[in-house]
């Protein structure tokens, strides 16, 4: 309630400097100059920042849960609270606002791990821009392929570390090394932030809860 209210206080005063600079006659360049601002500050705080930078779990979830009118983000939720009698329709939305094939390959690809498809992955990764993401569904194919020595070679190019993390914790719990995933779990999310924290946090949730138990 107080962050709320301190916000109201704000944007009443941004409102109300706004009133001031019309009649008094200021610039029009300068009142959209602080119009601007304004919205800047609003998209970091509240979409930019809990994408990229937010740690607080209870945050993150308020945040994705209410992006049912964006498709492209409701998806994470979606996903990874593996609500499936939305996941279809999602999708189904996902492929409607973006039509080019590069903008969809890492959806697909996300959706084909999560319905274990490795051929939807397949066709997905050589599509993926991003090249630590392609590298990151790369490293995937190859351990169900059961070749994890490759594996692990291949994850030692990805330069975000808990991606890196994420992979070594999968292939130790594989072969039932339970303490080493722990650890390299407890590394990923250490060094994640965002949505991409908090599609962790959900997994661990279900195959570490060691990991998480701690966390909020």
């Amino acid at each position: 309630m107080r962050k709320s209210w301190g916000e109201f206080v704000f944007y009443l005063a941004v409102f109300v400097f706004v009133l001031f600079m019309t009649w008094n006659d200021y610039s029009l360049f300068w009142t959209i100059g602080v119009v601007g601002v304004t919205i800047l500050i609003a998209f970091i705080k509240h979409v930019f920042y809990p994408l990229v930078f937010d740690k607080r779990i209870d945050r993150l979830e308020s945040f994705l849960s209410k992006q049912q009118n964006t498709p492209g983000t409701y998806i994470i939720y979606v996903l990874a609270n593996r609500l499936d009698n939305e996941v279809e329709l999602v999708m189904e939305q996902i492929k409607q606002k973006y039509k080019r094939r590069t903008s969809q390959a890492q959806f697909k690809a996300a959706y084909g791990l999560y319905r274990k498809d490795m051929f939807a992955i397949r066709q997905a990764v050589p599509h993926i821009g991003l090249s630590d993401y392609r590298t990151y569904y790369e490293t995937i194919l190859l351990l169900e392929d059961g070749q994890s020595n490759q594996a692990r070679e291949r994850l030692q190019s990805i330069k975000k570390q808990w991606m890196r993390s994420t992979l070594l914790a999968g292939i130790e719990l594989k072969v039932e090394n339970r303490d080493t995933a722990i650890q390299h779990a407890h590394e990923a999310l250490n060094s994640s932030r965002g949505v991409n924290r908090y599609v962790l946090y959900k997994e661990y949730e279900r195959v570490l809860p060691e990991v998480v138990e701690h966390i909020s």
